[in-house]
This record gives C-alpha cells, structure tokens and sequence, in this order.
C-alpha cells in the first residue's frame, strides 16, 4: 500500500474543496505543440541541425515534460491516501496510450506514400511495416539497425513517440518514487538533473538538448536527463508555488514560446557550448517562469479562455498525428527539390490539416476511447 503522503504535498493553488482549472497552461501547452509542427516542417530545408529555422523548436519537449510535472503534481499528489499505484498508472495509460496507437496506425498508413533518396520506403515488406507498426503501437522501441525507415529513430512510424516512453518513465518515477520525497529531497533531485542536463548541453556531443528520439547511449542519456530535470522541476514547481498577480500571461507567455523556438542556432559548429547554454537556461529558468505565471492567472475574458481551452484540448492530438504527414512533405520536397516558397501551399496545408485532424481525433477517437476505458479498467477497482 503505498505510503500517505506528507502534510507538505498540499498545495496553495488548491482551494479548498475545489481545484480551479489552469486554461494558461493548456493554451500555452497547445502553442508550444503547433511550433513543433512548425519546427518540423523545416527540417525539409535544413542541412544540418545548425542551420534549420525555428532551430530551437525541439525546446518544446522539455516545455511539455515541465508541465506534465506540475499538472500531476496538482491532479494527483494529495490523492495518495485514497489513490493505488495500480489505479495511477491506469489513469496515466488510459489518457496517454489511446493517441499513441492512432499516431502508430497512421504512420503505417502513410508510409508507402514517404519515398525520397533519404529513405527507401519500396524495400520495406508489409509484414517488416507491421512489425513495425505493432511495435510502434505498444511503444516498445525499435534499435537503429532494425528499424525501418533506416534513419536511427526509435519509432520510424511516429518519431514524437519518443517523448510519449520517456513520459511513462516520467510516470513510473512519480509513482514509485518522486511522489515519496519530501520537497528537500525533490530540490536536491531536481539541482542535480539540472547539473547533469547543462552539463550534457554545453559540454557534450550537439551543444543542445535535441535528443532522446533514437536508441544509442547519447541519445538514451540526454532523453533521461531532459525528462528527469524538467518532470522533477515541474513537480518541485507545483510543491512551492504561491500565486502571483499576474496579467496577459498567455498572450506574453505565447509571444516568449514563439521567441525561443525562432532564435537562430548560437555558436554555430565551433562554439557548441554557446547554444548549450542557451537551452539550459531556457529549460532551467525561462519554462518554470513561463508555467510559474501561467498558473498564477485566471483569465477574466471569454475569448481568451475558449483559445486556451480549444488550443490545450488539440495539443496532445496534434503532436501525436502531425509527423506521418511531414514525412510525407519531406518526401515531396527532397524528390521535387522544392524551395519553401515553392511548397509553401503544401506546408500551409499540412499545418492547416493536422489542426483539423488533431480535433476529429479527438472528438472522434480519443475522448470516446478514453471513456470507454475508464469504464472498463477503472470502475472494476472502484
């Protein structure tokens, strides 16, 4: 049984007998999702990580990971005396997995239609594509010399899966472990992540954070560190906050998303430390600010909390359908070798498509599918 938490779990944020909705986060969280599919389009046009535009859009991982932190802090820390870890890590599946298997199954799809010089798709069998798919669908990763797109990824079908297996051992820490200390020992965990995240950032191979998405030492050991400084940071975040006045948090906070994804690779190939440091400022202290205020406001003006509210309800949709449709782009620009003022029309119609597709799913799929499976793995232990 686990233990009960400590009277220092409770949170200021929460009144009691009510927990007030944060719409800041989730409309932030649905900004940071839509630069990701922006940081993706471009990768068609760069040559190296060095010179793609909204070069640091893989920041939004970590952005992600600092709000999952928080957000199951504030849903779940002081539900520990009545909560199993069993019924935990049912809640955690049953919001997560439903858009992981459809992400999967539209890669496969897809993937035939994904053919350039950078990948053979042809050589692919279908039983090689639904091996693949299975494994994709259960997030079991797949080693860069047996997967098949042939690129390195842990999920050639989906590559965001990547973020979507270390957001379960994100769960599983929480469950296990993180939930257990008390807020001395989570800042003590949390510095030392940090420590171990800029070192990675500044002194390591990349002079960034960029990775986690293939199953190699760097890649395994920079995806940890990313999840576990942000995740504990997010955690520790809910522990200590205290609300704040605060106005214009998500229109400010968007604007210093946009900006730290737009800011242009620093150092270039003979300073990697500069760019380095420049993502591990931004995870160490520009995210938790950013959250820090966003959780501080409640929005007063109803247009501004039906954006957040419809930008939060697409982002994890949008995320997880939005990349088999860029392979598909790369594809057709690498084979046509279109500039992106030529493929402009095409990249306004991915954006524009995954937006729509992201709300079908979840109106269509994942809400249903979600109720469905409260029904059947939750009310059995009620």
């Amino acid at each position: 049984m686990p233990a009960p938490a400590p009277a220092i779990y409770a949170s200021p944020i929460i009144p009691t007998g009510s927990k007030p909705h944060c719409h800041v986060l989730d409309g932030l969280r649905g900004v940071a999702a839509i630069t990701v599919v922006c940081f993706h389009l471009f990768e068609a046009f760069a040559t190296s990580h060095l010179d793609q535009r909204i070069n640091h859009g893989y920041l939004a991982v970590d952005f992600f990971f600092l709000l999952s932190g928080f957000v199951v802090g504030y849903a779940y820390d002081a539900r520990w005396p009545r909560l199993t870890v069993a019924e935990f890590l049912k809640r955690r599946f049953i919001r997560l997995h439903p858009l992981v298997v459809v992400g999967a199954l539209l890669g496969a799809a897809l993937f035939y239609f994904q053919g350039c010089a950078t990948w053979d798709v042809s050589k692919v069998s279908g039983a090689q594509l639904a091996g693949a798919t299975l494994l994709n669908a259960a997030l079991l990763p797949a080693t860069p010399a047996g997967e098949i797109r042939g690129v390195g990824e842990m999920f050639p079908l989906n590559g965001p899966s990547w973020s979507l297996l270390f957001e379960y051992v994100g769960t599983l820490l929480y469950a296990l472990c993180l939930r257990r200390l008390a807020t001395p020992a989570l800042t003590l965990v949390v510095a030392l992540a940090g420590c171990g995240l800029a070192a990675f950032a500044i002194w390591g191979p990349y002079g960034d954070v960029c990775v986690g998405f293939a199953l190699t030492g760097d890649n395994v050991l920079g995806g940890l560190l990313r999840l576990l400084f942000s995740f504990s940071a997010g955690l520790l975040l809910f522990r200590v906050f205290r609300p704040v006045p605060v106005r214009g948090a998500f229109w400010l906070g968007s604007l210093a998303i946009v900006v730290v994804a737009a800011i242009p690779r620093l150092g270039g190939s003979q300073h990697l430390a500069w760019n380095g440091l420049y993502d591990t400022l931004c995870c160490v202290v520009v995210f938790p600010l950013l959250v820090y205020c966003g959780a501080s406001e409640r929005i007063t003006t109803p247009f501004t909390t039906r954006l957040c509210r419809f930008l939060g309800a697409i982002s994890y949709p949008l995320y997880m359908v939005h990349y088999p449709f860029i392979y598909v782009y790369y594809a057709w620009v690498k084979n046509h070798n279109l500039s992106f003022a030529e493929s402009l029309p095409g990249a306004a119609a991915l954006v524009a498509g995954s937006l729509g597709l992201a709300y079908l799913c979840l109106k269509l799929y994942d809400e249903p599918v979600r109720g469905f499976l409260t029904k059947r793995l939750l009310a059995a232990s009620r």
